[in-house]
């Protein structure tokens, strides 16, 4: 009977950690994808503005946006900043100075500072 009762609690136990685990799971990538979204927000906003000198700007403010959904969306965040540098510094030909520059304000927004540090005088306040 002390077997039995064991193994009952073991299994309690195990089914209660694969639940989290699961609904963790589902937590991390419901995040992750409402981060990719306020990505896209970011830039979507950032081609409509076309505005001089914003890049750095919507560049924070969508990893700040993505970083708060939690970690989900900062790993979302992370995974399209680094992707986007990597292709643009190839295909642009802006150069390395302004994929650094690029990063560290992914890096800023993404650690919770606030993206009007990058904002440009001017920009609408829409944005």
């Amino acid at each position: 009977m002390k077997l039995y009762n064991c193994m009952l609690l073991l299994s309690l136990v195990l089914c209660v950690s694969a639940q989290n685990w699961f609904t963790d799971a589902g937590a991390f990538i419901r995040d992750a994808y409402r981060g990719a979204e306020d990505m896209w927000r970011a830039y979507s906003d950032m081609r409509e503005a076309n505005y001089k000198n914003a890049d750095k700007y919507f560049h924070a403010r969508g990893n700040y946006d993505a970083a708060q959904r939690g970690p989900g969306g900062k790993w979302a965040a992370k995974v399209i900043s680094d992707a986007r540098e990597d292709w643009q510094g190839g295909i642009s030909g802006r150069g390395a100075e302004d994929t650094r520059q690029d990063q560290e304000a992914n890096a800023w927004g993404r650690s919770g500072g606030d993206p009007n540090r990058y904002r440009p005088e001017g920009l609408p306040s829409k944005y």
